[in-house]
């Protein structure tokens, strides 16, 4: 079958040690950029409620004039 081989003691690193090389990689947004691309989810989240408010109320109107 197959032989599973170990990579030498001198290869191998801690799972934290891993982790912590991988965050040194993060390039962290400016403050400036994380302020416009919170401010982009906001409006995008309310636009989207007044949109889906603006459909149930057409809906629900469509509604009673049918019934």
């Amino acid at each position: 079958m197959s032989e599973k081989k170990e990579a030498s003691p001198a290869l191998k690193r801690s799972w934290f040690q891993e982790l912590k090389a991988e965050f040194g990689k993060i390039t962290w947004p400016k403050r400036n950029e994380l302020f416009k691309e919170a401010a982009v989810v906001l409006v995008s989240a309310i636009l989207i409620g007044v949109i889906i408010v603006v459909v149930d109320w057409l809906l629900n109107l469509g509604l009673q004039f049918i019934w």
